[in-house]
């Protein structure tokens, strides 16, 4: 067989086990999630080896989707950091053999305070699932390893059920993608999933005129009003009683001037703004912002306070360039 060959090998060994592991959720599953719901605390997860490796990353995952969680090696906590656990909080235990002292031990003190115990491990009837009120059985078959030893399906299948137990348990809780946007403002997928509102010129920022500002007030407003040293390229049109009529951007003068030549210079913003400019809600995400304006081949949009379109409601405009400087695309 090839090294691809034997790749293919190992992955759909995995496959297997997780499909394996997917059927087996249960009863003890569910009592999991609902125990991490009802906590009021944190989710302390703890594992030693290469199940400490899966343990940090369960706790990055749940800590990502929602769920207040921190990972504690199991050594250190027998040496002083017992005190991170509190009685309001829920501990996960990965040790697949289920006999790793440490990690035995950190179960025991858990259950002293009362606090519920979920265990991951592939030997459900050992010392840690004697002590765990919800074992997850992520038992294997056999290894991905050509010698059935180390450990590669059983630990992507710990992965997987914690991955299980985090994705559940955020959809139970309503976590949205403006929540995630939140915990990940730094990083590529927060920028994308980050609002139109985080991106925005509030109304009081930018350039505004009268239905009846004659050309001139409107090609001053476009061209010499700006924010942070750039034009936005676009001015507000406010009817008499303050509220949203219409827009006039640098397109709209040009467009004026070609089509009405001299004429133009007499005319008003009611004569050649565009009485419903593109909208999008505040809440709505950048990146769908990019999408509408790439749709409409426009570079800006009116923000609105509520979930519609409708620009007499407008709060402030979002630019594709500030889309751009920002990295949502």
């Amino acid at each position: 067989m090839s090294l691809a060959g034997w790749g293919r090998e190992a992955l759909e060994c995995e496959a297997q086990a997780l499909r394996v592991a997917g059927a087996r959720l249960g009863p003890a599953f569910e009592g999991a999630c609902e125990a991490i719901l009802k906590a009021p605390g944190k989710v302390v997860v703890t594992g030693l080896g290469k199940s400490g490796h899966i343990a940090r990353k369960i706790a990055s995952t749940l800590s990502s989707t929602g769920t207040s969680a921190f990972f504690l090696h199991p050594t250190e906590a027998l040496h002083g950091d017992f005190g991170m656990l509190q009685p309001q909080d829920c501990l996960i235990a990965v040790a697949y053999g289920g006999e790793t002292v440490e990690v035995v031990e950190v179960a025991r003190f858990a259950r002293r305070l009362a606090i519920p115990v979920i265990g991951i491990t592939g030997k459900p009837g050992s010392s840690l699932g004697a002590l765990c009120q919800f074992v997850l059985d992520g038992s294997v078959e056999k290894e991905a390893d050509y010698h059935n030893l180390a450990p590669t399906a059983s630990s992507t299948v710990a992965v997987g059920l914690g991955d299980a137990i985090a994705c559940a348990v955020s959809r139970a809780r309503g976590f949205s993608q403006g929540d995630f946007a939140k915990l990940h403002p730094g990083g590529s997928l927060g920028r994308r999933l980050s609002l139109v509102k985080d991106h925005m010129h509030p109304l009081q920022d930018m350039a505004r005129v009268t239905e009846t500002a004659d050309f001139h007030a409107i090609l001053a407003a476009v061209t010499s009003h700006k924010v942070k040293g750039r034009t936005l390229g676009i001015v507000a049109v406010l009817a008499a009683d303050g509220r949203l009529a219409g827009a006039v951007s640098d397109g709209d003068l040009r467009r004026a001037l070609v089509t009405k030549d001299a004429a133009a210079l007499k005319c008003h913003a009611k004569d050649i703004m565009t009485t419903r400019p593109k909208a999008i809600a505040a809440r709505a995400l950048a990146l769908d912002a990019v999408t509408l304006m790439n749709e409409q081949q426009i570079t800006s949009l009116f923000v609105t306070e509520g979930d519609g379109g409708d620009p007499t409601r407008v709060v402030g405009l979002v630019r594709l360039y500030d889309l751009l400087d920002a990295k949502i695309i």
